[in-house]
């Protein structure tokens, strides 16, 4: 089997990029694209000027105006970021005919076989981040390798408007000296885990075996004992449909009574339901999402063998989602309910079988131009 060659292409603070590109007084000036920073708004995305302050997404816009009273906040255009998203994708279909889309502003390529017949990923990446400034104004960087895990993570190691390239004999020595923090599918609370195992970067984690991983992080375990040896088999998927239908609601102020919370849960479960029915979904995973006042951000969920597709199937669920969260301990600032997993043809006809337990294991920072894979 020929080594796969994967690129991750992460347009460099797309939307403040695209407001500084739209309007030039604001280049080279700190921009907030986000709410009113006199309000209860949160940062959507900053210039890399605006991140010299400590400046990032998701945080409130008010933190982020005591940060930097002089930067400039815009509200967001979504029109606009689509509408050059669509020029960017159709710059990677002239590339890759594998292309999976991860957001308006990044996606995985795969370009083993390429449409161009370009023999060199390093090459093809280098092609694709030219077009983009050449055709939008706009600037990309890109992380090159022979899988999904390590492309992404090169694609931010030189940023902004960098090129990284991990060869594969280079995969298992960069993995091994990479910090756990910058691990896919590590957030905050999974890194905190690990350091308190004495897991700093990749070269700790190695000494644990598969089950041993499973045991301590569920099915990510499996996935933490692959990648340090290098190991990353996840095809490039050209995304189909929906994923998921979800609402979700940021309050003027904090609340803290539960009953309160149910109620507007309730509202944004008939919001689904509407949405699931316009798109004649169903979906077997329920998924509340709480943002407590200090930002901090927990999910529940719950998968069922019946289909979420209507309010009180969902808020059947709801109460017993939000009694494992600190939701009436703590004040609550965002909820948020989504209905994925969705029901199809072929998931219809899917038979399930309990596998034997253990279950059996499946059959330095490189400079820009540095490599050529």
């Amino acid at each position: 089997m020929a080594q796969r060659k994967i690129i991750h292409i992460d347009m460099d603070a797309f939307f403040a990029s695209v407001e500084q590109l739209d309007a030039p007084a604001l280049r080279g000036r700190p921009v907030i694209v986000g709410g009113d920073p006199a309000g209860r708004g949160v940062v959507a995305a900053c210039s890399y000027e605006a991140r010299t302050f400590g400046i990032h997404s998701a945080m409130s816009c008010a933190g982020a105006y005591r940060l930097c009273p002089r930067a400039e906040f815009v509200r967001p255009r979504k029109e606009r970021y689509s509408e050059i998203s669509q020029q960017i994708m159709a710059i990677f279909s002239n590339y890759a005919e594998l292309i999976e889309p991860l957001s308006l502003d990044e996606a995985f390529l795969d370009v083993t076989e390429n449409i161009r017949g370009i023999p060199s990923a390093t090459w093809t990446a280098h092609a694709i981040r030219q077009d983009i400034y050449a055709q939008t104004g706009l600037t990309a960087s890109a992380g090159v390798s022979c899988n999904k895990f390590l492309a992404k993570v090169a694609s931010d190691l030189n940023k902004p408007n960098g090129l990284t390239v991990i060869t594969p004999e280079q995969a298992v020595p960069f993995v091994r000296r990479l910090p756990v923090r910058k691990f896919f599918g590590v957030g905050r609370v999974t890194e905190q885990r690990m350091l308190a195992m004495g897991i700093r970067q990749g070269a700790d984690l190695v000494r644990y075996s598969r089950s041993e991983l499973i045991e301590i992080f569920g099915k990510s375990g499996s996935f933490f004992y692959e990648i340090v040896r290098g190991i990353d088999c996840r095809p490039v998927r050209p995304r189909r449909g929906r994923k998921s239908v979800g609402s979700e609601v940021t309050f003027k102020e904090d609340l803290q009574c539960r009953e309160q919370m149910l109620q507007i849960l309730s509202q944004q479960a008939s919001r689904v339901e509407s949405a699931l029915r316009k798109k004649q979904l169903r979906g077997r995973t329920l998924v509340l999402k709480v943002r407590y006042h200090d930002f901090v951000t927990v999910t529940r969920s719950r998968t069922s063998g019946c289909l979420f597709c209507t309010t009180s199937d969902i808020m059947a669920q709801i109460p017993q989602l939000l009694a494992a969260t600190e939701a009436g301990r703590k004040k609550v600032r965002l909820l948020g309910v989504t209905v994925t997993n969705f029901q199809t043809e072929q998931n219809k006809k899917r038979s399930f079988c309990q596998l034997p337990l253990p279950f059996p294991p499946p059959a330095g920072r490189p400079g820009e131009n540095e490599n050529v894979f």
